[in-house]
């Protein structure tokens, strides 16, 4: 091991060191000065997030560490700095439902941050064993945070199927990184797709090694047709998991595609690239179709994040530098905008339950004016409304898959962003035309109402200054 591995590998020694500290500091943390670990647990993704920016790479460069098992490039960096940003925003908005459901327990922030050292691991992998690591580090941590609430039947079950049925893919996706294995004779991505590129290997286990690996990244991304725990896990989970669950592992499923198929299988595009088209298409149908039928918001948007994803596909699938950062975009757009939305759904909750049906929003304009157009806005930017932000992102990977010559899936990629446009204006309908149900004063911290402000307000302004967030992206495909 040499002293510049471990300059390479600084932010995630930092966030393990500090995780292991806010771990055992937590242990004598009374539990009515919780807000200390809240505090601990911030502060490490604010010095994460510099230390990450100071050491950020430049566009092109490269630097590999512990045995060419690690990399450090600019696509690495600016996924971490925005995973830091995301989860301590995740951290602002669950401390208010925590406190209300009295589940503010130090586990929440602690197994939070190993999952996202699992992200950073997932993000810097260059080998297939780092990117196994880092997922099944999340993946772990994923499951505790599900079953966080002991006492909810609901929420136990969501963990259980999350559980078996990520086992299961885990299992898959192993399977196929070991049919690689042994037709490429190496578990280093570079090495696979130099290897690849000589026409070296078993085409036969090549061919079953790649499906193998496609469905297991089907799964982690909660697209068709390894769909089915998505509605579930996020109605059964507590509503701050959920949040958790529908934000910052998006950031680490881009990252996992982005490393096997394009830095260790880039030369077999000519086969996941028709996987994808697939995978896309029925993710794109199925998820907007299905969420429209949704009377419970947390399961209407778990069926509108597998038709996200499917849209995130399809910069993917066009396999150029142009659909890799239409794809990045979008993951970072749409993680932005979901999680103003389940502050929403958070905002409304109160100590006795959550406000997690369509109709708890009646009548929000007449109750708070201000949160309801926040969410107004965040329901226009996902449905992809011109000027807001999530517009951009469609017309993104869209652009990318015309480029790909695919402009059948492209059609259907806009009709079905015309469908899933119906269940978000419902939410609007909702808020601004029925009479309240409820009639309660909203009152939330203020710096949950200040970040809420800012992630409203800011799908509107990324969305009329997009060009800076698109470069960003675009510099990391350089």
């Amino acid at each position: 091991m040499m002293l510049l591995d471990l300059q390479l590998a600084l932010p995630e020694i930092f966030v393990l060191t500090t995780a292991c500290v806010v771990l055992l500091a937590d242990l004598f943390i009374p539990a009515n000065r919780r807000g200390l670990t809240h505090l601990l647990a911030t502060l490490v993704l604010i010095f994460a997030a510099i230390l990450t920016a100071r050491l950020m790479m430049a566009p092109g460069e490269v630097a590999y560490a512990f045995s060419d098992t690690f990399v450090r490039d600019r696509f690495g960096d600016i996924l971490k700095i925005f995973s830091y940003l995301t989860l301590a925003a995740v951290f602002i908005y669950a401390k208010h439902y925590l406190r209300q459901f009295n589940l503010y327990k130090g586990e929440f922030y602690t197994l939070s941050l190993f999952a996202l050292l699992g992200i950073m691991v997932m993000i810097s992998a260059s080998s297939l064993l780092t990117l196994y690591l880092g997922l099944e580090l999340l993946a772990l941590s994923s499951y505790a945070l599900v079953a966080l609430n002991r006492d909810s039947l609901q929420g136990s079950e969501a963990a259980m199927k999350y559980f078996i049925l990520g086992s299961l893919a885990s299992g898959l996706l192993l399977y196929g990184m070991s049919l690689i294995y042994g037709a490429t004779g190496s578990l280093d991505l570079a090495a696979i797709s130099a290897g690849l590129s000589g026409s070296a290997g078993d085409s036969l286990l090549l061919t079953f090694g790649l499906v193998f690996v496609v469905v297991g990244v089907a799964f982690k991304l909660g697209v068709v047709p390894m769909h089915m725990w998505v509605p579930d896990v996020y109605h059964g989970a507590p509503l701050a998991i959920t949040l958790f669950i529908g934000t910052v592992p998006k950031i680490a499923s881009l990252a996992l595609v982005v490393r096997l198929l394009e830095d260790g299988l880039g030369n077999l595009h000519g086969d996941w690239q028709l996987m994808l088209v697939i995978i896309a298409a029925l993710s794109l149908i199925l998820g907007n179709l299905a969420a429209i039928a949704q009377t419970n918001i947390k399961r209407m948007l778990a069926y509108s994040t597998i038709s996200h994803m499917g849209f995130m596909l399809l910069g993917i699938l066009a396999g150029t530098n142009e659909g890799y950062a239409a794809a990045m975009f979008y993951t970072l757009a749409y993680v932005f905008m979901s999680a103003g939305a389940f502050a929403v759904v958070i905002l409304l909750s109160d100590g006795e339950r959550e406000a997690d049906q369509i109709e708890d929003l009646k009548g929000l304009a007449k109750r708070n004016p201000w949160y309801a157009f926040m969410m107004l806005m965040l329901m226009f930017s996902l449905a992809g409304i011109p000027v807001f932000l999530g517009f951009f992102a469609k017309w993104q990977v869209i652009a990318a898959t015309i480029s790909a010559g695919f402009t059948g899936l492209a059609i259907l990629a806009v009709v079905m962003a015309v469908v899933g446009a119906f269940y978000y204006l419902r939410i609007v309908k909702v808020m601004y035309f029925d009479e309240p149900e409820d009639t309660h004063v909203i009152a939330a911290p203020v710096d949950f109402k200040t970040l809420l402000t800012i992630n409203g307000v800011g799908v509107l302004a990324l969305g009329l200054f997009s060009s800076g967030l698109i470069k960003l992206c675009v510099s990391a495909f350089s």
